[in-house]
C-alpha cells in the first residue's frame, strides 16, 4: 500500500475511534455522572434511568461499541485491501 493510501486509512481509523470514544464518554461520564439527577426522574421497569446508566448502561454501550468498531474496521480493511484472508 502506498504512503498516501496508508495515511487515508489511518485517518479514517482515528476518525472512527474519536466518534466511538465520544459516544462512550457521553454515555458513561455525562449520562452516568453529570446528568444522573435529571435522568433519575425517568423510570424504566422501576429503575431510575440515571442509576441504570451509571451501573449497567455504560457497560452495555461499551460492548456494543466494540462490535460496531469491529464491523467498521472490517469494512475499512476491505476498502483499503488490508484485510486478512
Amino acid at each position: 500500500m502506498d504512503n498516501e493510501k496508508m495515511k487515508m486509512y489511518w485517518k479514517k481509523n482515528l476518525g472512527y475511534l474519536v466518534i466511538l470514544l465520544a459516544i462512550w464518554f457521553l454515555v458513561s461520564y455525562v449520562f452516568g455522572i453529570l446528568l444522573v439527577d435529571q435522568l433519575n426522574a425517568i423510570r424504566i421497569a422501576g429503575f431510575k434511568l440515571g442509576f441504570w446508566f451509571a451501573q449497567q448502561g455504560s457497560i452495555y454501550v461499551f460492548v456494543a461499541l466494540i462490535f460496531v468498531y469491529v464491523h467498521l474496521m472490517n469494512k475499512l480493511d476491505k476498502e483499503y485491501d488490508v484485510h486478512e484472508d
